[in-house]
């Protein structure tokens, strides 16, 4: 089997289920979570294959956007696999990573583990870090019509996974509930080192964030 072309297959059939997605979740995020996958790869001991398919259909049908259901995701990206008959090893693999990956409040014990997972989880983690990650925060932020930000409500550190799903809370509590939190749960070095920056920016921006707030700035 040419491993490419299940990828090539793979890559148009995201393209497709995602091109009205919102902004945070769409096709360009896939593309850099798959690119920074395949970079990390590159220094890890692992299925490529695997970490290439479970990075395109991770948010397949995220359950944020489909009233929390989380089993659409795994569901469709089987119905697909199996179609382009990748060996069932495989298709199990993809979706335990696609069934472990997502934060949920950061409280939630792994029931899989893997090297294929470790990559595409921190490239995932990464991608909600640094200049783009603030931007996609804001962006969902508007479109779930949030305050960006409320002096009065403070950030809860302690949601379980049904209040993280559904909380309300303005934008920039989900800096301490989640972002700020990815640089100490990054799994691989490469990943590690990546986040290190990124977190770096995002206390820069906080601080500027706080000054213009206040008027110092």
């Amino acid at each position: 089997m040419n491993n490419e072309n299940p990828i090539n297959k793979t890559i148009l059939f995201v393209k497709s289920k995602l091109e009205n997605a919102e902004g945070g979740h769409d096709w360009f995020h896939i593309e850099r979570v798959f690119k920074n996958s395949v970079a990390i790869a590159n220094n890890e001991v692992c299925d490529v294959t695997v970490v290439k398919l479970g990075a395109l259909l991770h948010d397949i049908a995220d359950s944020k956007f489909h009233n929390g259901d989380e089993t659409i995701g795994p569901k469709t990206a089987r119905e697909f696999l199996e179609s382009e008959n990748i060996d069932e090893a495989t298709i199990a693999h993809v979706i335990n990573i696609i069934e472990n990956i997502s934060f949920k409040g950061g409280n939630i014990a792994a029931k899989f583990t893997s090297i294929e997972l470790d990559i595409v989880q921190d490239a995932d983690r990464l991608d909600a870090m640094g200049a783009i990650g603030i931007a996609r925060t804001f962006n969902y932020g508007g479109f779930k019509n949030r305050s960006l930000y409320n002096p009065k409500i403070a950030p809860n550190l302690h949601m379980s996974k049904e209040e993280y799903k559904n909380s309300e809370a303005p934008t920039l509590n989900h800096f301490y509930e989640k972002l700020l939190l990815l640089k100490d749960k990054m799994n691989t070095e490469t990943g590690k080192k990546i986040a290190q920056e990124r977190h770096r920016f995002m206390m820069t921006f906080l601080s500027q964030f706080y000054a213009e707030w206040d008027g110092e700035k």
